[in-house]
């Protein structure tokens, strides 16, 4: 027990160094100046003749550094984003993105639950029962809403999911399907760069009223059809709102 004890802080040593060492590379070589959206907008035709001189070479190493800006929650997926659109088109570009980003977001929860959740449900175990139940019965449905809604930082749901108790499985396939609306729209606008002067023109008032209220429709409807049966059909809801309740028949002995 000691041992494997020792053994698991070690990891967890290892992956923060991982990290911090890269998060003090990408500050002390000044990469995110390649992530902004002036220096990718000035690049388009030297990227774009590299793309197509060699495809394979240049999607895989874009997915490999969309990956690692997601997974360390560094500044720069949204440029990429539009970068992908502009350099490998809509189908190609949304395909590529969507399975990067939901690789990277996954990477990121991982990190934070292996380093994190331990010590979080020890400390606050009494205070997240709740959340956790939450989590366990309806995870799915919240992660969905949060995805649509583009107001709500990328990095932060990973991390706060990454503390809760959902499957890794849910949480890939969830987040794939709930960042693909968002991920057209960038990827869709990216194909128009050169006409982009700043990344809140993107998405105007209306897209986010419409992604907020796509976000809330799949939790409204949910609440909605609990609502009904607790209200028309009490018989098929029990005490609890989840479990029917069964009628049983007591024979008295004779």
């Amino acid at each position: 027990m000691v041992q494997a004890k020792k053994k698991n802080w070690i990891n967890k040593v290892a992956i923060v160094g991982v990290i911090v060492l890269g998060i003090v590379a990408f500050r002390y070589f000044d990469l995110g100046q390649y992530l902004t959206l002036d220096y990718i907008k000035g690049s388009q035709e030297k990227f774009q003749a590299l793309y197509l001189s060699n495809r394979f070479l240049v999607i895989a190493t874009y997915m490999g550094i969309y990956i690692a800006v997601t997974a360390l929650s560094l500044p720069g997926a949204a440029v990429m984003t539009l970068a992908g659109g502009g350099l490998f088109g809509l189908v190609v570009g949304t395909v590529v993105i969507s399975f990067a980003s939901t690789i990277g977001a996954t990477l990121a929860c991982l990190v934070a639950r292996f380093l994190l959740r331990d010590w979080v449900q020890d400390k606050f175990g009494g205070k997240l029962k709740t959340i956790n139940e939450g989590v366990e019965k309806e995870g799915a449905f919240y992660l969905f809403s949060l995805r649509l809604v583009p107001i709500f930082p990328f990095f932060v749901i990973n991390l706060l999911m990454g503390l809760t108790r959902m499957r890794l499985f849910t949480f890939f396939w969830v987040s794939q399907i709930g960042m693909l609306a968002g991920t057209v729209v960038y990827v869709n606008a990216g194909k128009e760069l050169a006409k982009i002067d700043s990344l809140s023109g993107i998405l105007s008032p209306g897209v986010l009223a419409s992604f907020v209220v796509l976000g809330l429709f799949p939790i409204t409807v949910k609440k909605l059809l609990a609502l009904y049966k607790r209200k028309f059909r009490p018989e098929a809801v029990g005490p609890s709102g989840d479990q029917p309740i069964k009628s049983e028949k007591k024979e008295t002995a004779r």
